[in-house]
This record gives C-alpha cells, sequence and structure tokens, in this order.
C-alpha cells in the first residue's frame, strides 16, 4: 500500500487503514478522493446514503461514469430505490469492502456526507430497540406530511439534543421513534449498548471539507442547473414511475420532491429552481453542524485553497 499516516507536521509514521473524507454537499468531496485514488491506487468507498441507489445517480450527485473509469468506486447505485436501508446496513457492507481492499495492498478512501456512517464507523454504533408498529406508523406520517421541521418540533421537547443535532429526515423521524416508544434517548441507548468501532480513528487520515460559504452556494447553484436539465427530469421521472411510497429514504433525496412538483404542472421551472437551492443550502447547514458538533477533531481544509488540497493529498511515499 503506497501511503502512509502523517501527523500535523507532516511526519510520517505507519500506513493509515483508510482515509475518511466528510464535507457538505457539494463541497468537492469526490473530486478530491478522486485525485487521492489516483495518486495511491486506492479504492473510493461510498459513505453517502443518498448514492447506494441505482436510480439516483445525477440527483445524489454520484461520480460520473467517466469518473469511475478513472479509479476503482465501490457501495455507488448497488441498491435499488424500493430498499430501505439503515447505517447498520452500510456498516456490514462497508466493513467487508475495507477487509477487501486492504487485502489487495490497496488503500481505501471512504468519501460522503453522511456524518452518521463516519460516526458509527469510528465509535461504533448503538443497536437500537424495537419501536412499536403504531408509534412508527404515526412517526412515519408526520414525515411525510410535515418533513424535517415538523419532525423536529415534535422531537425537541422529548430530546433536545437529537432536534439539535440531527439533519436528515430519516434519522430525526428514528430518534421520535425511539424516545415515543421506549421513553429514552438515542443518546440513552447509545451509551448502554455501543458497539466497537470498525476502524480506529487514530490509525486513519480524517479530514473534513470546509469551504467558503459564498463558493459553496454557487456550486449548489450549479447542482440545481444540473437537475433541472433533461438528464436530472428524465431520472425523476423514471423514479416517480414506479409508485414508491414517499417514506423510503430515496424518495426523500433532494430534487425528487421538487422535480415532482414541476412535472406535475405545480410550480414553473424558476421556482423548481429555486427549491432546490433552498433545500440544498439548508441540507448542507444542517451537515456542517453536524460536522462541528460530532466531528470536532477532525482537520479542516479549504476546498478553494490549493495548498490545503495538496496537503490534504499528502498520504503517500
Amino acid at each position: 500500500m503506497d501511503a502512509t499516516l502523517t501527523d500535523d507536521q507532516g511526519r510520517k509514521g505507519a500506513d493509515p487503514h483508510a482515509v475518511l473524507i466528510a464535507g457538505p454537499t457539494a463541497s468537492g468531496k469526490s473530486a478530491l478522493a478522486l485525485r487521492l485514488a489516483e495518486r495511491t491506487n486506492g479504492v473510493i468507498l461510498n459513505a453517502d446514503s443518498m448514492q447506494v441507489y441505482a436510480e439516483l445517480r445525477l440527483v445524489s450527485a454520484r461520480p460520473s461514469a467517466e469518473d469511475e473509469a478513472r479509479a476503482e468506486h465501490r457501495l455507488y447505485g448497488v441498491l435499488p430505490a424500493a430498499t430501505p436501508f439503515s447505517t447498520g446496513d452500510w456498516l456490514k457492507l462497508v466493513a467487508r469492502e475495507i477487509s477487501a481492499v486492504r487485502a489487495e495492498g490497496r488503500l481505501p478512501i471512504l468519501v460522503g456526507g453522511t456524518g452518521l456512517y463516519f460516526k458509527a464507523l469510528t465509535e461504533g454504533l448503538a443497536v437500537l430497540p424495537e419501536i412499536q408498529e403504531t408509534v412508527r406508523s404515526a412517526c412515519r406520517v408526520l414525515a411525510d406530511e410535515q418533513g424535517v421541521d415538523g419532525v423536529r418540533a415534535a422531537l425537541a421537547p422529548l430530546d433536545p439534543q437529537a432536534a439539535a443535532t440531527l439533519v436528515d429526515l430519516q434519522r430525526l423521524t428514528r430518534a421520535l421513534e425511539v424516545v415515543q416508544s421506549t421513553g429514552r434517548t438515542l443518546a440513552d441507548w447509545h451509551r448502554e449498548t455501543q458497539s466497537p468501532p470498525l476502524l480506529a480513528a487514530q490509525s486513519c487520515v480524517l479530514r473534513v471539507l470546509a469551504p467558503p460559504r459564498p463558493w459553496l452556494h454557487e456550486r449548489i447553484a450549479q447542482r440545481a442547473d444540473l437537475m433541472l436539465g433533461e438528464e436530472g427530469i428524465a431520472e425523476v421521472e423514471a423514479l416517480l414511475a414506479k409508485g414508491l411510497p414517499w417514506s423510503l429514504p430515496a424518495m426523500r433525496a433532494i430534487g425528487v420532491k421538487e422535480i415532482a412538483a414541476l412535472l406535475a404542472g405545480e410550480i414553473d421551472r424558476p421556482e423548481a429552481h429555486r427549491r432546490l437551492v433552498v433545500a440544498t443550502r439548508r441540507y448542507a447547514k444542517r451537515q456542517e453542524t453536524w460536522f462541528r458538533n460530532q466531528m470536532a477533531d477532525w482537520p479542516r481544509v479549504d476546498p478553494t485553497d490549493e495548498a490545503a488540497l495538496a496537503d490534504a493529498l499528502r498520504v503517500g511515499r
């Protein structure tokens, strides 16, 4: 494996077990991972909860076919949108891939914006209780009808910590299910049932991309333009044709609801663009809050600073 772990002063040590690259949506994570994979003969492993779905290449900003040809990518587009997929499910898949990549003498490079995946990977995952079906149904209806804001409002008086830190509708709903069904918060369950981590943080290279806000907003607007192109609209149209329930994680990807409204004639193209930009900015802000609160000790990298990027890529002999 042509990679060595470096400390903040640039001193080289043992081979890293993996490189973990997190960051908000549209921050350039995939591009950085691709450059690193090309330098080190590494394998890029998906750590994004939406990029696992086969039907969501453009909507989820999955790496292009051209990028996939430049370096090996795994766990991208491997599931149909009809499949519910949890953090525990991802851990099982990624554990197998990390072992396989290291057995090949290559470097695993995990990249994505799902902070909980990285936290579970390096700190362990709690085994949560069975949820009463009546509670689950009520929480799912609330999520479908009122979205993130409605679930967060219901959760706040019961579990203020989760309401303040969770950024994803699926995970907010899960937190609400747990506290309503058991009377105990997610944090309580985590403390008592935490499993061992798959990777020790000190044996990995950890990076969080932290771009300037104006630069990120410009890239988000460009992504909205791409989603509203022919390919993005066709992708959502094909997904909607499957008649899947809106409660599925894939149906809650940013872009699906907005383009569905455009296709139904409920809004025009400028309004669809505005909604996409607003939703993506809000999501990026929630991601940044998660990284700041839950991954505070991970080194930050400004993707607009070429010297900083070069330093982040310094994982080789």
